[in-house]
């Protein structure tokens, strides 16, 4: 008897899926399995798409915040993600507020510490080097090392004030000290100008907000993608959505997708106030984006399970098989007339929509409202 059995699902690429939960892991995947006894059947009868939990590497939900803050199940299983990437609305000094409420939350929650210690309290949290102190994050990792999975560094004027580049360069060090964790880099308006960034960043890197439509981006004044953005690239920093209330731009987009320069993983860089009032409102959504643009279903999966898990070394999740963690997203594609906006108030049209109908953690099941 396993816990749960999901049967007669899909791929994304039409193939029949079926699969077990025991104990909170995925126990057998198939095309068909026989002989089943579950606790718990959910059947999908061929309509329906199976995939690993959705995971966004990019969001801000420690509710105690109040410039950048939200709820994670607001923005993890009632949207089909089971699990949520805080990006550093927290540093070292009131991390461990936030990982005492995230640990009660049904959506998995992982963190970035901001490298300024009280994270984004206000919007020029590097302006003052003094909150930098690597004693204080190299503390907080010891103590939350499975909720810490990496740092995160915002490099743009409005965040650094004048101190330009020095604060990614602390990043790194800290980075180092710290056996190469992960780090996500913020990017926006300059100084430091782009192409500083890019060069202190190395492979595995994830900058993110990659699609922005800012002077800073990654399009040259003649709409090329920059030199500097292709080496980049192309030395293995890793590409993240972050579509937020002012990063994502169409033509941006549209542009790295002709010329090949595809991200690495689809983030919504989401809080309450871009999913109550848009752009961004849930990952779906964003999801929706990219197939306009001329993405597959099959080429956006893996950058909203197996690349972020990668990404930020959750071993576990990501993948259905067997000995993963019991994570699953269930969804539908459904036609629809709908407007597609970006952060800049550009607009595409789209006939489909995705509609998660459940997210499974662990085995939980969690029905998505209107199933």
């Amino acid at each position: 008897m396993v816990d749960l059995y999901i049967k007669n699902g899909k791929t994304v690429s039409g193939d029949k899926i079926e699969l077990t939960i025991q104990a909170g892991k995925i126990l057998e995947v198939a095309e068909e399995l026989q002989d089943i006894e579950a606790t718990e059947v959910i059947d999908l009868a061929g309509e329906s798409y199976l995939s690993a939990g959705w995971i966004d590497d990019h969001v801000h939900c420690f509710e105690k915040m109040t410039l950048y803050y939200d709820y994670p199940d607001e923005i993890g299983v009632p949207k089909g993600v089971t699990t949520v990437i805080d990006a550093g609305t927290t540093g070292a000094e009131n991390i461990g507020e936030f990982y005492e409420l995230a640990k009660n939350a049904e959506t998995n929650v992982f963190a970035l510490v901001n490298i300024s210690k009280w994270g984004i309290v206000e919007q020029d949290e590097l302006a003052d080097l003094k909150k930098i102190k690597e004693d204080l994050i190299t503390e907080a990792l010891a103590k939350y090392p499975d909720f810490i999975v990496g740092i995160k560094a915002r490099m743009s004027r409005t965040v650094v004030g004048d101190n330009d580049i020095i604060p990614l360069d602390l990043a790194k060090k800290i980075q180092a000290d710290n056996h190469h964790l992960p780090l996500m880099v913020h990017i926006g308006s300059a100084p430091p100008t782009l192409d500083k960034v890019l060069a202190d960043m190395e492979k595995g890197d994830v900058l993110t907000h990659c699609y922005n439509g800012k002077p800073n981006g990654i399009l040259d004044e003649q709409g090329e993608i920059k030199d500097f953005v292709w080496d980049a690239y192309r030395r293995g920093i890793i590409f993240d959505i972050g579509h937020g209330t002012d990063s994502f731009n169409f033509k941006v987009a549209e542009k790295a997708k002709a010329e090949g320069l595809v991200c690495e993983t689809i983030s919504t860089d989401i809080y309450h106030h871009n999913r109550e009032a848009g752009p961004v409102y849930d990952m779906a959504t964003t999801l929706e984006k990219m197939l306009v643009l001329g993405y597959s279903l099959e080429e956006i999966l893996p950058m909203i399970t197996e690349n972020p898990a990668a990404a930020f070394h959750l071993t576990n999740k990501g993948q259905l098989k067997a000995g993963f963690d019991g994570d699953v997203t269930i969804f539908k594609v459904a036609k629809a007339d709908k407007t597609l906006t970006d952060s800049n108030g550009f607009t595409r049209e789209t006939h489909e929509e995705i509609l998660p109908t459940y997210a499974i953690v662990g085995g939980k099941v969690h029905p998505i409202k209107g199933e």
